[in-house]
Order: C-alpha cells, then sequence, then structure tokens
C-alpha cells in the first residue's frame, strides 16, 4: 500500500475530522458526520464521508489517499482519468469532485468524488460491453494522437502516456515500460532478453503495422486503464441497479485513455 498514514485523520474510530484541503472541496456550509473505511484498495487508503448539507439533506463522498511523489501521480492521474470519462458518459462513472495535497499532513495526497452504492452483482455482459464500445466510438483524441495529457498509473506503477501518432509506436512503448517495471521488482530474465526482441522487431510490427498502411488507421479514443470484473460493478439509484465503472485510470491509446 502506498499509504503511510495521517495522525489524526484517520478513516473510522468515530473521528469525523478531516484535512483543511479536503473540506475546502465539500459543499459549502456542509457538516461532515461520519467518515469511514470504505471498499478494498490494494494501494491507497480509501473511505467514505457522510455529511449533511447546509438543507438537511444527507449526502456522501468517496475518497482514496496515497503518500509521496508516488501518491501525487496516482492521485492527479486518476482525476483527470475520470473527468475524462465522466464528461463523456457520466452515467459510466462517479463524479470526480477534486483531486489535492493534504495541508497538515506532508506528502499526502487525495482523490475525492461522488459516492455511488455498489451492490454485489457483476453487470451483463452485453450491457456492460456496448457501454464500453459507447466510450470508444464517441470519444476522440485531442490532438488526434495517442497518449494522455497527463502520467497515469496502473495501480502505483506510472504508464506510458507520452503523444504518438502511430499506435504500434505507443503500443511497443507502453509495454516496454512495463517490462522495465518488471525487471526493475522481479531483477533480470533470460527468457525475457530472448523473448523481447522477438516481440517488439516481429511480433509486434507483423500485427500492427498492417492497420495504419495502405491507407488504413486505427482511431485514438478513451478506454479504461484497469478494466477487470473487480472494477466492474453495479450501483443502486433509486432502486434500479445500473452500470458504472469504479475510480480508475484511463489514457489517450487504444488500451488504457485515448485509444
Amino acid at each position: 500500500m502506498n499509504y503511510e498514514g495521517a495522525p489524526g485523520l484517520e478513516f473510522g474510530g468515530g473521528n469525523t475530522k478531516i484535512d483543511p484541503s479536503i473540506a475546502a472541496k465539500l459543499p459549502a456550509g456542509c457538516r461532515v458526520v461520519s467518515i469511514a473505511r470504505h471498499g478494498i484498495n490494494f494501494w491507497a487508503n480509501s473511505g467514505r464521508i457522510d455529511v449533511v448539507l447546509e438543507d438537511g439533506s444527507p449526502k456522501s463522498f468517496f475518497i482514496k489517499v496515497v503518500s509521496k511523489e508516488a501518491g501525487r501521480k496516482m492521485m492527479s492521474g486518476e482525476f483527470e482519468s475520470i473527468t475524462a470519462i465522466y464528461n463523456l458518459l457520466p452515467d459510466f462513472a462517479p463524479e470526480p469532485i477534486a483531486w489535492g495535497a493534504y495541508e497538515t499532513v506532508p506528502e499526502t495526497y487525495f482523490f475525492l468524488c461522488q459516492l455511488r452504492e455498489m451492490t454485489t452483482e457483476l453487470p451483463d455482459p452485453h450491457r456492460f460491453t456496448g457501454r464500453l464500445a459507447a466510450l470508444h466510438e464517441t470519444s476522440s483524441s485531442p490532438n488526434g494522437k495517442f497518449g494522455f495529457h497527463i502520467n497515469t498509473c496502473a495501480g502505483n506503477l506510472p504508464q506510458y502516456c507520452g503523444w504518438e501518432d502511430s499506435w504500434e509506436v505507443f503500443f511497443s512503448k507502453s509495454l516496454k515500460q512495463a517490462l522495465e517495471h518488471e525487471i526493475a521488482a522481479q531483477g533480470p530474465n533470460p527468457e525475457i532478453d530472448r523473448l523481447a526482441p522477438i516481440i517488439f522487431e516481429t511480433v509486434i510490427p507483423r500485427l500492427l503495422r498492417p492497420l495504419e498502411t495502405e491507407g488504413r488507421s486505427v482511431k485514438p479514443s478513451l478506454v479504461h486503464g484497469d478494466l477487470w470484473y473487480a472494477n466492474t460493478c453495479l450501483t443502486v439509484c433509486k432502486g434500479l441497479a445500473s452500470l458504472r465503472s469504479p475510480p480508475q485510470e484511463a489514457r489517450s491509446a487504444c488500451k488504457s485513455g485515448t485509444s
């Protein structure tokens, strides 16, 4: 976990104190009535903030907190990613509210969004993939290239997000960075050393280059950056279950963001 604690501001145990930077992003005049641990997160401390608005109505927020420079990259990337998805399909992701740094705890960063009550059900695969297709079809890269305007992370690992004209080039650089992370964590591997040149010099050009030659092209579209079953579930809204994707990274590419 990339979280080193926030003394006096931890979630749960009856605590209702929040950092001033977070309080500034909540609705004006609201009163915090509960802060609790919420959800399961491998890389961050996640929680639920329940407040009472000035008119007496309740409202809830979801928050992630991470430490150090890696945490800053994770939270800024997640905010920009969810914002991009939400702006296109607001019924497919929670509304992002803010990201920022704690005022009272050094090198501690947060991501704040609307809280959605989740069920334990998996979505219907046909409906869900239809919503993903809509995300791909309706999005477009701001400059016609593959990439994203800010670095995003897969868990706590930064992804390659540089702007590239070619999908083949972008995919190759992205995969090379992933292999570099693997080698840094696990050490040198003779099998990777043997297979990597074949993948980059033969396999990828054979598979991807034809997609961008002889008049063919690949459209950069916004795609989800960590799409697996644990990042997909249903939310309950007015008694009905609706498809949602919880906060996660996205980028401009054909794999994770604008693809």
